[in-house]
């Protein structure tokens, strides 16, 4: 190299005659936001390190130094002394320019044999391995959570709902095992994308693997994967674990986004349903009266994110050729962002639920009346009635009650024998949205004893 080196040498520009634009460096650095991957470069750079050493690429004393460095590296960043330098570019060269500043010459070496493609590539699949992990351990707490409320509300009678209008009595038991079923579903997408992420990118190089003598095996080893990748361009510009994982995250947010919107009907005055705990709850600036579902709300706005997130991602795949491509530097934001909306969210929807007061007597209230028709239609199908005929009856006893201001509960047997002489005297104790959940005993039913019976199949 001629002339007097520089303070902060490139590790990377021996090819140009001159510096980048400063507002380049600024707009393609990703050092902003991928400095969150440092324990898992640095975790994959001693993998790294101790394989060359083994292999005889570089000294076993070069190696001890190597992971020494390294290790002293992440102190710096945990305690907050470590220098984030924007001309670095990406986590990976401020953490060798660092390691070189501290041991010398066997810092240079450890590059050896990779490039920041293959290297980029098994941070983020170490980082999101872990991460899922915790997802899916927040996802088994909200589960919890809701069995916990289910398990109290066996016999909690309450309308269910279709278009919005009140259909047929359930239990709350048997409403919120509903989201129980969708959780389990996720945890299911959420495993199948952790096993497409627990693959061992590193030794693919920029893209064609290298000559030197690596053992990609003794990595994957150390680092815990369950396998390696089998072709190395695959290996630096897949990003299909990264979607695999955004899409779990995204379905995961609807499900929480109609959570909260159920829990904002619930607690609203014309539910009334339930009351939201003074935790979790805003005022108005204005109206002293008010108290709103702020969190609920906020959980059922941030699904756009999420969703968002994934849309992004599949667009930045979508038109790329192989391998490797600068786009790629935007998965990492999408998985960020992603996480950073649905960890939280999870965390507080799981300690809100259990929180929640409530008003049994309003739910049961609204069971009955007119939520109480098919139990009626059926009662005539099991005496041999028609089901369309049965409906058509009912549908002109629920015209005409409505019509004289009444409801169900007021008829009397006399009136019922008006519309079919197939009603007897035991028509009557259908009227009642208790009975009505009771005798729904078939499998996937709202009735105390199945839902008991669903609740000890979950906690196995």
């Amino acid at each position: 190299m001629k002339g007097k080196s520089p303070a902060r040498p490139n590790l990377i520009r021996g090819r140009f005659a001159r510096g980048r634009l400063p507002e380049v460096e600024a707009f393609t650095a990703s050092l902003p936001f991928d400095r969150r991957l440092y324990r898992h470069d640095i975790l994959g750079s001693i993998a790294h390190a101790r394989m060359l050493a083994r292999v005889g690429l570089i000294r076993s004393s070069e190696g001890r130094a190597i992971e020494r460095g390294l290790g002293q590296i992440e102190q710096e960043i945990e305690s907050g002394k470590f220098r984030f330098v924007t001309s670095d570019e990406d986590i990976h060269l401020a953490i060798e320019r660092r390691l070189i500043a501290k041991i010398g010459e066997a810092g240079r070496k450890l590059h050896t044999a990779r490039s920041r493609n293959d290297q980029v590539a098994l941070d983020l699949r170490l980082y999101l391995r872990d991460e899922i992990q915790n997802v899916d351990e927040l996802i088994r707490v909200l589960r919890a959570s809701l069995i916990r409320v289910a398990r109290r509300n066996l016999d909690t009678t309450m309308p269910g709902y279709t278009h919005l209008q009140r259909a047929q009595p359930v239990s709350l038991a048997h409403h919120v095992l509903a989201y129980v079923e969708m959780l389990e579903r996720d945890r299911e997408r959420f495993a199948q994308a952790l096993a497409r992420t627990n693959v061992m990118p590193l030794g693919a190089g920029a893209l064609a693997a290298t000559t030197l003598p690596i053992d990609r095996k003794m990595v994957a080893r150390d680092l815990g994967f369950k396998q390696l990748a089998h072709n190395s361009m695959d290996a630096v510009s897949d990003r299909d674990f990264a979607v695999d994982f955004l899409s779990a995250a995204a379905l995961l947010a609807v499900h929480l986004s109609r959570m909260s919107e159920e829990l904002i009907l619930w607690t609203s005055s014309e539910f009334g349903f339930a009351v939201l705990p003074d935790e979790f709850s805003t005022g108005s600036s204005m109206m002293p009266q008010k108290k709103n579902p702020d969190l609920a709300e906020l959980i059922r706005g941030k699904t756009g994110r999420v969703i968002g997130d994934l849309m992004a991602m599949l667009i930045t795949l979508k038109g790329l050729p192989l391998a490797y491509n600068s786009d790629l530097q935007e998965d990492k934001e999408r998985v960020f962002d992603a996480l950073d909306t649905i960890k939280p969210a999870l965390d507080l929807m799981a300690k809100l639920w259990t929180a929640l007061r409530f008003d049994r007597a309003a739910m049961r209230r609204a069971a009955g009346g007119f939520a109480l028709a098919t139990d009626l239609a059926e009662y005539l199908v099991a005496r041999g009635v028609p089901f369309r005929e049965a409906h058509e009856i009912i549908g002109a006893l629920v015209r005409e009650t409505a019509d004289s201001g009444r409801t169900f509960e007021e008829l009397t047997l006399a009136e019922l024998r008006r519309y079919s002489h197939a009603f007897a005297a035991d028509a009557l104790d259908l009227l009642d949205a208790d009975h009505s959940v009771a005798r729904r005993t078939v499998t996937g039913g709202p009735a105390p004893r199945t839902i008991e019976k669903r609740i000890k199949e979950l906690d196995r």
